[in-house]
Parts: structure tokens; sequence; C-alpha cells
């Protein structure tokens, strides 16, 4: 089988990567002429553990190439994935599907004989549908062109694991659609699907294939935030919030994932995805229904302002003259995606707050600079803590989680360690000399 993805990104890379490595002859296809050299010479567009090695796999044994053309692209497959961005437009919530729409309208036209268009990109309901349409539209006599949606799951630093050992595949076809799709998504993942114990196809309608990613980011993004929201109280009430998570976790019903209290979610997804729920919402007459997306972003972002709050709490009152340490940068750890990143957030509020912020993340250095080139930057943990008043750990890489709390007092200035994760050992922080404070802990 011979397939293309569209949009090489974080997303595209891995599913063009991962597709090879089950022995299938791959396309990779962008119009942004960089990235494809570079892909084409194997460098990975992103951090993600694991896709260098498929990258210059599928490069060697030449079931992986990229191009520009989509000439070429038309007449190598006749399967087709959709994977490029959609961001959210600018000044409103919802997502533009600009990228998308022009994958189908340049593609299309160029097809010489039937092919289905499968969609990966997370887009409002209804946008299948539409381009569906546009596709029987744009298609020459004679040629069906069909779209589908098939929705991604992955997780940044688990991408590669996502792709090759999902827990589902979501299929979504038109009510009047014939058996075509369907027989070729099987067969694409048939080394995904039909071993014992593997990931189960689900074959619904396009509305639902549609929602049900953003109905599962909106879902854990509201446990996030959920967590957080009890921080705050029990930061009034002198409780701990990592005691009470691990408790309420050992209820089945709730489950103990997603319930780490904190600096909260960030990145290219679930931020932008809850946001554009919302808005798809009010479009179809339905926005009081998800009305309360609206409080899990404004948690989200409160507690970023709450991390800063407390830095200047511990240093008097004020952050103007200090300097201040933060560990982190990327939005989680095993990923160097600073999209919306608290960390980095909150790296610049400690600035514009009059403090002096050294930086250091073991990956996400050089997009951090792009989106704060004013900030101070380190290259290492420990000399980021260099003379440090405030020490914040901002994302839980496990080399931050290991550091030394008596090599760290060795070069800071203060005594001070704020727990931006509640993921450091803070007996050995206290018994090394450190003020130990967390968000949701008393």
């Amino acid at each position: 089988m011979r397939m293309t993805v569209f949009g090489v990104g974080y997303l595209g890379a891995t599913h063009a990567a991962c597709m090879a490595s089950l022995g299938y002859d791959v396309l990779g296809v962008d119009v942004d002429v960089e990235k494809i050299s570079h892909l084409s010479r194997g460098v990975a567009p992103l951090y993600e553990p694991g896709l260098p090695e498929l990258l210059l796999d599928g490069l060697e044994t030449g079931r992986l190439r990229f191009t520009t053309d989509y000439a070429e692209a038309a007449d190598f497959a006749d399967l087709h994935f959709i994977c490029v961005s959609t961001p959210q437009r600018k000044g409103e919530f919802a997502a533009d599907t600009t990228h998308v729409d022009a994958v189908v309208e340049e593609l299309v036209p160029l097809l010489h004989r039937d092919a289905v268009l499968v969609g990966k990109s997370t887009v409002p309901v209804g946008t299948a549908a539409r381009l569906d349409e546009l596709a029987g539209r744009l298609a020459a006599d004679g040629v069906a062109a069909r779209v589908v949606w098939n929705p991604e799951f992955l997780r940044e630093g688990f991408a590669v694991e996502d792709t090759l050992e999902p827990d589902r595949v979501v299929l979504g076809v038109a009510d009047d659609d014939d058996d075509v799709a369907e027989h070729l998504l099987r067969e694409a993942y048939r080394p995904l699907l039909h071993d014992p114990g593997h990931a189960p196809l689900i074959v619904t309608d396009l509305a639902t294939a549609e929602m049900v990613k953003v109905a599962a980011n909106a879902f854990l993004a509201t446990k996030i935030s959920f967590i957080n929201a009890v921080a705050e109280v029990c930061e009034a009430a002198g409780a701990d919030v990592t005691v009470l998570a691990r408790t309420i976790g050992m209820d089945p019903r709730i489950g103990p994932h997603f319930l780490r209290a904190g600096l909260g979610f960030g990145g290219g997804c679930l931020p932008k995805d809850i946001r554009a729920f919302m808005a798809r919402a009010g479009e179809l007459g339905a926005d009081q229904a998800l009305t309360f997306l609206r409080e899990v972003d404004s948690i989200n972002e409160r507690r970023r302002e709450r991390m800063v709050e407390l830095a200047a709490d511990m240093c008097g009152g004020s952050l103007i003259g200090t300097t201040v340490a933060v560990l982190g940068a990327a939005f989680k750890p095993d990923s160097d995606d600073v999209r919306d990143s608290p960390a980095l957030n909150v790296a610049g509020r400690l600035s514009l707050r009059g403090a002096q912020v050294s930086v250091y993340d073991p990956q996400a250095m050089d997009n951090s600079r792009r989106v704060f080139p004013t900030l101070d930057y380190a290259d290492s943990a420990l000399e980021a803590c260099r003379d440090a008043d405030v020490v914040i750990l901002a994302t839980e890489w496990e080399e931050f989680v290991a550091l030394d709390p008596a090599s760290v007092a060795e070069v800071a200035r203060g005594r001070v360690v704020l727990d931006g994760r509640n993921c450091l050992p803070r007996e050995d922080w206290c018994a090394a000399g450190w003020t130990y404070r967390a968000l949701g802990r008393g």
C-alpha cells in the first residue's frame, strides 16, 4: 500500500514515519521547503522520543520520502492523510481551518483516479462534511474523492508509541458512503488492529468522529482545572492537595490520572481545542452547554499568576531586583513545545514584574528564545540557579526532579524553592535547608 501525508509537523511527521515503519511506501508533503529539506536528511521538525530513529530508517529503506509537489502526491497514492495545523484564529476562540481547506482545494483537482482523503487534524464539527462536499465538486469527471475523518489522540512525548500502539482507532464516514474508505483504512491499520489485545476500530459518522477528539481534550482539561481549583481551596485551608488527589484518585470512578495540581495545562492542543469547542458550540446554538469551559480556562490561567504571586511573597512582596531561576520552558517534559507553555508564561510574567529571570530546559531552549528573546538562558540547571533568590520548578523533567538540593544550594543565593508541579521530594529539599512551597499545599 502507498499513502501520502499532507503536513509534516508534529502530527504528520510522526504519522508518516510510523506508517513507513509498518512497511508502507509513504510520501510526506508540505509547502514549507525548509522543513521538507530537513526531513529529507532525517532531521525531525521537533523533539519527540523515537522519531529520529524511525525517520532515518524510513529514508534508508526508501519507504519514506518527502516533497512539496502536490501533483507527485496525487499520482503516488490513493490514500491521503491530512495532518496540517488548525491554529486558533487571531482575536477569536474559533479554529482556523485554512490549511485543511487548502489541501483539499489543491489536491483534489489533480487526482486522476478515485481516492480517499483521511483527515486527522482537529477541526470544528461539520468541517468533514463540508470538505466532502467540496471534494465532490472539485473532482474531475469520473473521479470519486471521498473525505473521511480519523482523529489523532497523540500525547507529546509519547507520539510514536501512541501511533503504533493506539488504545482506539476512530473512523468517521459519510452516511451515504460505500465501503471503500473503511476498507482502505482497515488495510492501512491492519497491523494495529488485528492482533489480540490491539486497538478496536470504531466506525461512526463524520460529526461524531470530529467531536471525539475535542470532547476528550475538554474532559482532560476539566479534570486538570478541577484539581487546580481544589488546590486553591487547599492553600486557603492549609490542606495538602497531593494527598487529597491521591486519595480521591483511588476511586475507580475518578482514577488517578490528570490529578496533579500545579501550573496547569498548555501546549498546542488542550488550550486551543477547548476554546474552539466553545466557539463551535456557539455557532451551532448550543453555547450554554459549554459555558463551564470558560471557567476551566480561567482556572488554568490563574495558576500561572498564582505562582508569580507566590514568588513575590517569598521575596518580601516585590520581585524588583531579585533573580529567579525557572527550571523548564516546554509545556511538558519530553517535548520542546513551548506553545502556550505555563513554564515560559510564568518566566515572562516574572520578568515583567522586575525579576531577572534565568531559564533552562533540556530541549526547548531554541524555541524559548524565539518566543521570549529578552529572558536570560542558561546552559544547565545549576547554571540557571546561580545567584538565584528563588528557584521555580516549572516543567517536571526527570533531571530537575533528581537535582541534588545541596548542589543547588552551593550556587544559589537564596534558599526558596517553589514546586510548580508538585513533583520534587519535599523532605530532601527541606533537610538541605530550603524553604519549600508548592501550589495547593498549605
